[in-house]
């Protein structure tokens, strides 16, 4: 009596799809309340080891550069031009999310009101004498003049307490050190053709969400502010283009999956007949996906987007499991038997798959880790699932595709076929091996910005508007290493007159550091001590009044702010909070609780090597992040690699144990290796640098090509099995052909890196396990 159950009635079976659906609808559901996408790319980078790749892993998330958005308003007259840049920049100001905007034209709302008296401990020229009876004198006489030119509106509502215009002086220090021209008071390129604006966001660069908000606030307030002219705006920056090349991904991932899916559908309908065919065989593809999805959702705090991304690739695979199902049913073998006799081959491909996936977890890298708990629960629960559910969905009495002349015309064909022996073998791989040595160029592609998939126009427009505005050089920073802020401040104080005199010599163009926002508590104690006492100040402000208009007591507020600086407590970064300071600071100085790090960006570099040299002896390093990320990305290789190492080791043990006959098992692995071969050899000889998502695309082609050869390793010498395999593997083939042929053609540098290489490593190994594994038989007798 047979142990498998009984055939499902109609009223059963729609039952069982309901219960299925509803399953995987509350998993979905569950997922969903516990999913948090995440889209920091350090969480697929290796552990830093050198200081270099410490900070830039640090710059890479939180960093000034990473935040920093360049704007050009171009078309208009200049009128328009300038009128708009300031209109933008006022807006941006008071806009969530945009913490700094410097367009040339000063900006007050950088010091709230609560910190203003501190204005005479940010600036040294109060201290310095800029607040005796001569300079005061001064201050005020052109404060008359300026009352009554244009600039009244501006100078009168903040004169009473700030007579020297402090504030003001402060705002214009605070602009960037290599700053474009000036027409009309605002930005202008070197053509004056355009008005330039720097943005600095809140959100770190590793926030798409906030940097599409960022972003999506400056188009609308441009939108706002340039009514019916004819202006347009120019967006460029780490930001603007992670918010362009993630809605460029999205488009055409969405262009793929409705292709796939509807291909998907019109090769189940046509090879089966069968309209419940896609529905079914989408069952354990959907299985996959929640399942996988719910696992990494309650295994990890934050889930990355590439996780998902990935691992919904990944997991295609998981759509021949019921192919195979469905081509191997036949009249008068129940669904459940036929189930059974699959699963030790099925199994067998499935276990070594989520083998070359579960060593991930042994990279020290969180991504991979995410991405081997993504599929291995995906495959392992869609192939339970074809096991033991699918069957009872399956019509128990469908065509056998064993019977259909055409295809028992081309197995006849292929039995023709030459044989790929050992010696010919060898020879192929004699030669892939040879094309991969003698191939052109690298073997490895360790520059990250070669993956970029933004368009070459946006970069060399970038590359100009950086020129213009003189935005810091995003390759070389200068570090401080301290114990804490303090420490870092009056370091990087001392650093100055060093950048300077490398100024002077045109080795640099300008530099940043947070010194020039937050003096040490050192420099504001000592400026402290030198402002004047309330009497002094009174007395000399008694003598500048004597020869202007003001009244006596016109200017009590400003004694009073002079006052509270005299005794105030030292500003630090925390007091910044909620400022628009607060993140320009932040990202200068990368505070962690064993040390503080103050950042010295640089525009305008020629001579990294001057740079270095006058910096020896100072404490500061010259970094070089270019060389930190080529170092990151050749660890972070050499870690996976060894998991892949291990994986074909695993892997190798795992068919063994299954099939226990050494000829056999070599006959199986053999298609799969010589396609790795060959998939390398044809990348290098068409000038392909190899890279990480090129190793991704390596170990999904080689479990295809597994399962390629298991099957037909399992038909046997029975010429009935032969054909049924030989249908499934087709169906299986086209439909994974199709889709990676289609990320082959993405303009997505990434999708293209593993949809080439699978595509091309389908039909090798649907060949070669032809003329490797395939057994030989004698045609038996059938019917069409």
């Amino acid at each position: 009596m047979s142990s498998e159950p009984r055939t499902l009635t109609p009223a059963l079976r729609l039952v069982l799809a309901f219960v299925w659906l509803a399953l995987l609808g509350l998993l979905g559901w569950a997922a969903s309340r516990t999913l948090d996408l995440g889209g920091d790319l350090r969480k697929f980078m290796p552990a830093p080891q050198t200081p270099a790749q410490h900070l830039l892993i640090d710059e890479l998330g939180e960093g000034p550069g990473s935040r920093l958005l360049l704007l050009a308003i171009d078309g208009g007259t200049s009128e328009q031009r300038s009128a708009q840049s300031r209109e933008l920049a006022a807006t941006l100001r008071g806009t969530k999310g945009i913490a700094l905007v410097a367009n040339g034209d000063a900006d007050l709302s950088a010091i709230p009101e609560r910190l203003r008296p501190y204005r005479y401990l940010l600036s040294d020229a109060p201290s310095n004498g800029g607040l005796g009876a001569a300079a005061l004198t001064d201050e005020l006489q052109q404060r008359v003049a300026d009352l009554g030119s244009p600039m009244a509106s501006m100078i009168e509502p903040i004169i009473e307490r700030d007579p020297t215009l402090e504030m003001l002086k402060l705002a214009e220090r605070w602009q960037p050190a290599a700053s474009p021209q000036k027409i009309d008071g605002v930005w202008m390129s070197r053509d004056g053709g355009r008005a330039l604006l720097a943005v600095q966001t809140t959100a770190a660069g590793f926030d798409p969400k906030g940097q599409e908000a960022a972003v999506g606030a400056i188009r609308a307030a441009f939108d706002a502010v340039r009514a019916k002219s004819s202006t347009h705006l120019v967006l460029t920056g780490p930001g603007a283009f992670a918010v362009e090349v993630a809605g460029r991904t999205q488009r055409e991932a969405s262009l793929i999956g409705t292709v796939d899916s509807i291909c998907f559908v019109l090769l189940l309908w046509i090879a089966y007949r069968s309209w419940k065919a896609p529905l079914l065989g989408g069952l354990p593809l959907a299985t996959a996906g929640l399942t996988g999805l719910a696992a990494v959702a309650f295994c990890f705090d934050g889930v990355h987007g590439i996780t998902v991304a990935f691992g919904f690739t990944l997991i295609g695979v998981a759509q021949d499991y019921p192919i195979h199902l469905f081509s191997h049913q036949r009249p008068g073998l129940s669904p459940w038997a036929s189930a059974k006799a699959l699963w030790p081959t099925l199994g067998t491909g499935v276990a070594s798959t989520c083998i070359a996936y579960m060593t991930f977890l042994v990279s020290g890298v969180d991504g991979l880790r995410q991405l081997a708990v993504f599929t291995v629960v995906g495959l392992g629960s869609a192939a339970l699932a074809a096991r033991f559910l699918l069957p009872g969905l399956i019509d128990p009495a469908p065509r056998d595709v064993a019977t259909s002349p055409r295809l028992r015309s081309w197995w006849a064909r292929i039995e023709r076929w030459p044989r790929l022996g050992v010696v010919a073998g060898l020879v192929v791989a004699a030669l892939a091996i040879a094309g991969m040595a003698f191939a052109p160029g690298r073997f490895w592609e360790n520059d990250l910005s070669r993956l970029t998939p933004v368009p070459a126009a946006s970069l060399q427009q970038d590359s100009q508007l950086r020129n213009e505005l003189g935005a810091p050089d995003v390759r070389y920073l200068v570090t401080l290493q301290g114990g804490d802020v303090e420490s870092v401040l009056q370091q990087s104080e001392r650093l100055v007159p060093v950048l300077d005199r490398l100024r002077a010599q045109h080795a640099i163009a300008g530099y940043d550091l947070a010194a020039r926002y937050m003096p040490s508590a050192a420099t504001q104690r000592a400026r402290q001590q030198r402002l004047p006492d309330d009497a002094t100040l009174r007395r000399d402000l008694d003598t500048a009044l004597a020869s202007t208009p003001f009244l006596p007591d016109a200017f009590d507020g400003f004694v009073a702010d002079v006052a509270t600086a005299r005794t105030a407590k030292p500003l630090a970064p925390r007091d910044l909070a909620g400022t628009p300071l607060a993140s320009g600071v932040d990202g200068l100085l990368l505070q962690r609780p064993d040390r503080t790090t103050a950042l010295v960006t640089l525009t305008g570099l020629t001579d990294p090597a001057t740079v270095a040299t006058a910096l020896r002896g100072s404490g500061a390093q010259l970094m070089d992040l270019k060389d930190a990320s080529e170092s990151l990305v050749a660890a972070y290789r050499g870690r996976v690699l060894w998991a892949l190492a291990l994986a074909g080791v695993l892997l190798i043990a795992t068919v063994f144990i299954a099939l226990r006959s050494p000829r056999r098992v070599l006959r199986v692995l053999a298609p799969m290796a010589l396609t790795t071969l060959l998939i390398l050899a044809v990348l290098r000889l068409a000038g392909v640098e190899l890279n990480l998502f090129h190793l991704v695309a390596l170990i999904l082609a080689a479990g295809l090509g597994l399962d390629y050869a298991l099957f037909f390793d399992h038909a046997g010498d029975d010429y009935d099995e032969q054909v049924r395999a030989l249908h499934a593997i087709i169906v299986c083939s086209l439909t994974t052909l199709l889709v990676f042929l289609l990320l082959g053609l993405s303009t997505i540098p990434v999708l293209r890196a593993i949809g080439l290489p699978v595509a091309l490593g389908v039909a090798s190994n649907f060949v070669l396990a032809l003329l490797i594994v395939r057994h030989d038989s004698v045609p038996n007798e059938r019917a069409a």
